[in-house]
């Protein structure tokens, strides 16, 4: 399975950071793009982007990254935190950096893609733009923590969303703990 992770601007970079980190220790790798708003919200939020270790690592401007055409499409495409900007971009077709023009590509191709919202609240373009893209088959996924597993620390609750989103994209895994009927 091939995997895209892509970071946009949008508050909560330690959620893609996590993401990249929890792929990594299941022994999975991911392309990862990660845009010029990411890079300034991670300076804001004091957080470290991926470097590339093992991964390629694209900026929005490179589409020399083969999952940028239709013929060799991820498989799996997951923007977290995924901003409103690009979420209308998606949402209306205008691919004109590498991370809208890769989801444009994965869902022409037939390809899972999860978005990973960071915003609230919502306003209603954003809830037209989010409800064309689920109508269209994208899972569209609020970063919101659940609670009923009575998260110890705010890791606990970023691996709730991480968890979520990568299950949401076909990828098993054990960051969250499954609600189990209040037993």
């Amino acid at each position: 399975m091939s995997i895209v992770v892509a970071i946009s601007g949008a508050s909560g970079i330690v959620y893609g950071k996590r993401m990249l980190e929890a792929l990594h220790e299941m022994g999975r790798k991911a392309d990862v793009v990660i845009t010029d708003g990411a890079r300034r919200t991670a300076r804001l939020e004091k957080v470290e982007l991926p470097k590339e270790d093992g991964r390629e690592v694209y900026g929005a401007m490179d589409f020399r990254a083969r999952f940028a055409s239709g013929s060799a499409s991820a498989d799996v495409m997951i923007v977290c935190p995924c901003s409103m900007k690009t979420l209308s971009a998606i949402a209306n077709g205008y691919a004109d950096n590498l991370l809208t023009r890769s989801a444009d590509v994965v869902m022409k191709e037939g390809g899972k893609l999860v978005l990973v919202l960071r915003e609230m609240p919502l306003s209603a373009i954003h809830l037209e733009n989010a409800l064309k893209l689920a109508r269209l088959g994208v899972v569209i996924m609020p970063a919101s923590p659940g609670f009923y597993g009575k998260p110890k620390s705010v890791g606990a609750m970023v691996d709730f969303v991480v968890g979520r989103a990568l299950k949401a994209a076909g990828i098993e895994n054990k960051l969250y703990e499954k609600w189990m009927g209040g037993k």
